[in-house]
């Protein structure tokens, strides 16, 4: 992305003045869907397409002057409105600009111009790199850089509950504010331990198939899965009163199977996957240590190392390992069926490992 193309729209937009520029990426997950919000692990990296903004503060109490870039919009709000601005993506900023000042920073009116080269919708988290990114501009321009990583991975979550409609954990937040280039990451999402782990596939090749199918988490079946998980959760402590049971992660197999009949074939198939997927996390934690990318085995056709959808699903994107020499047929090959099965081909991107939120200058 490139800093002088974000500035120029600042200046245009704004009173001709400069700010700071801060930038936050999205991310992969290599293993690891619908655990973070059941107390799992997850198995997250930063990636080198994010969000870049320019914020200035303006001088007023509250008045923020915003403009979206790549939608070409503009939105004027207070942050004293209870109702905030009805634009969806306005919304983050309104929402992350009152969970920092929850935090004690003192948020005043700010001028902000952001793009992304993060693709929308893809599942590659764009919503959390906006987060982060706003979060990490506003704690250095008004909180003099004193709120946490992690308090801002917090509020980053919250933004999502409070003000966007999306009840999710905290993997995307935390893959944006803590990246670390060559790095993925094995996060505890009930004790918030995480370590890094060196992630250079020599030989290999990182590579996103978006579908083009729009990944919606607000208003999509992502919800009913967590609404499914505490059920699952419910009925097991209603059977055990003697533990303690907050998410799937205090659960055993032997505890699902036992209601399995009282939460319905749904609830139940959910959870399972949940904790089939906790352990599968640890599984490849174990490969990479190894340095063994071929145990990462999912998917073998066209000499794929490992295919498999990505995020929360309902559209977006699959992550793909791929030998370096057998990825132009890879690419080849998925154009040419994707295009047959569904009339359209899927986009292609290459990903490497970056770094996490930072100001640029």
């Amino acid at each position: 992305m490139d800093i002088e193309f974000v500035r120029s729209r600042f200046i245009k937009h704004f009173d001709g003045k400069t700010g700071n520029v801060y930038a936050s990426p999205g991310r992969i997950n290599l293993i690891g869907e619908h655990t973070d919000y059941n107390g799992g692990f997850v198995f997250p990296g930063a990636v080198d397409k994010g969000i870049m903004a320019e914020m200035r503060a303006n001088g007023t109490e509250d008045t923020v002057m915003a403009y979206a870039i790549d939608l070409k919009d503009r939105v004027d709000f207070k942050l004293s409105d209870p109702d905030g601005p009805r634009a969806s993506w306005a919304r983050y900023i309104y929402g992350i600009a009152l969970e920092m000042k929850k935090l004690g920073v003192p948020v005043k009116g700010f001028n902000i111009a952001f793009a992304g080269d993060v693709p929308l919708g893809a599942g590659m988290s764009s919503s959390a790199a906006m987060e982060s990114c706003f979060a990490c501009g506003l704690n250095d321009i008004f909180g003099e850089n004193k709120v946490s990583q992690w308090d801002m991975v917090l509020a980053g979550q919250a933004t999502e509950h409070n003000y966007c409609g999306v009840n999710c954990g905290i993997m995307d937040q935390f893959a944006s504010v803590f990246g670390k280039a060559g790095c993925l990451m094995r996060l505890d999402c009930r004790s918030r331990e995480f370590e890094y782990f060196p992630f250079k596939p020599d030989g290999y090749r990182l590579v996103l198939l978006d579908s083009v199918v729009k990944h919606q988490l607000a208003g999509s079946p992502y919800n009913d899965r967590r609404r499914s998980c505490e059920n699952v959760v419910k009925h097991i402590a209603a059977k055990h009163p003697e533990g303690k049971f907050e998410t799937l992660r205090d659960c055993t197999w032997e505890q699902l199977e036992e209601v399995k009949d009282e939460v319905g074939a749904e609830d139940y198939k959910r959870a399972k996957f949940v904790l089939g997927e906790k352990d599968r996390v640890l599984a490849v934690c174990d490969a990479l240590n190894e340095g063994d990318y071929e145990k990462v085995d999912i998917a073998k056709e066209d000499g794929v190392t490992g295919s498999r959808i990505m995020g929360g699903g309902f559209g977006g994107c699959t992550i793909n390992l791929v030998r370096n020499d057998l990825y132009k047929k890879f690419i080849e090959d998925a154009k040419k069926r994707f295009n047959e099965k569904y009339g359209h081909e899927p986009k292609v991107y290459d990903v490497v490992i970056g770094d996490g939120s930072r100001k640029l200058c």
